[in-house]
């Protein structure tokens, strides 16, 4: 037993070791709710679109891999976080450039933004892109990207790199040759899911909203880590109030709208792309004069193979 102890005296101990007390962080460590870090944010095409022309013209793909602005989430504020979870970014590929090959642990997804019949090769299949595909890329196969037409490609990029901020399990290897060998995907290719196709079934279904889970070619979500789904508003109607343990980024494929994301509210034209963090309530309100479309991709795949991922109506 010490003499005169004190729990300063304990905690400097137990520092020493090492340790620290539970129970004077135990609200921090077991929050009553989920308590995400990233907070709601619009990034605005009309804005973005101007600082990619500027970085086609003074970045050239030998000096930068991949052309891309990353969408930094405020709330966090550092890369490479535009959800607590989830990254996402703005490419480029100008007329004749290649991206150069190489392969990653981090899933990716491309949503095709503008251009158009440019293209991703991914472990052997070339498959050509055009506005409102949807492209995969799974994890640890080589894949380059070239524009061999004469106007400019962009696109949304969604990665699940910020799990490997927690998770030290990801790398890069680059391919010895700009293009891995590739030949043209077959039209069922497990890469491409093209927008009008994801707009023939949300157009059949019922009602002022709806909204499609994109399913893998071989079944299941398009990912263990990152599902996708695509949404329709008809004019003047809303999505409802909702919330979810998962978050999710947004992309406006067509339309214009709001979106109420717990006390603040976005508003959104097309190629415009928002962040919504976990267990924030949202409703889209179509405010514009035709239906709007919108593309997501999430974290609700991960969350579910933990048992974890958990909605409600609000």
């Amino acid at each position: 037993m010490i003499a005169n102890d004190t729990l300063e005296e304990l905690f400097k101990d137990a520092a020493k070791r090492a340790a620290d007390p539970l129970w004077v962080v135990m609200e921090k460590v077991n929050p009553e709710e989920p308590n995400p870090k990233a907070i709601p944010h619009v990034w605005r095409y009309q804005e973005m679109r101007p600082l990619l022309e500027r970085a086609g013209r003074l970045v050239d793909t030998e000096r930068a891999e991949r052309r891309v602005f990353m969408l930094i989430n405020p709330g966090i504020a550092k890369l490479p976080y535009t959800t607590d979870t989830l990254y996402a970014g703005l490419q480029l590929i100008l007329p004749g450039e290649v991206a150069r090959a190489h392969r990653h642990v981090a899933f990716a997804l491309r949503f095709i933004i503008e251009g158009g019949d440019a293209y991703t090769a991914v472990g052997g299949e070339k498959v050509l892109m055009n506005p409102g595909d949807l492209v995969l890329t799974p994890s640890f196969e080589y894949h380059d990207h070239g524009n061999e037409t004469k106007t400019p490609m962009i696109w949304l990029d969604g990665l699940d790199v910020p799990l490997y901020q927690w998770l030290p399990v990801h790398f890069t290897n680059q391919y010895s040759d700009k293009r891995y060998p590739s030949e043209p995907a077959p039209k069922d290719s497990r890469l491409l899911y093209p927008w009008a196709e994801m707009q023939q079934q949300l157009d059949a279904l019922a009602g002022s909203f709806a909204a499609k889970r994109y399913v893998h070619r071989h079944g299941g979500e398009i990912s263990h880590t990152i599902g996708a789904q695509a949404e329709r508003i008809e004019r003047g109607g809303s999505a409802g109030k909702r919330r979810e343990t998962s978050s999710s980024i947004y992309h406006v494929y067509q339309g214009r709208g709001k979106t109420r994301i717990g006390n603040a509210t976005i508003e959104w034209e097309k190629n415009d792309t928002f962040a919504i963090p976990a267990w924030h309530a949202f409703e889209h309100l179509n405010e514009g004069h035709e239906s709007a479309y919108l593309f997501r991709f999430d974290d609700r795949p991960l969350l579910e193979s933990m048992a974890v991922y958990r909605t409600e109506e609000v």
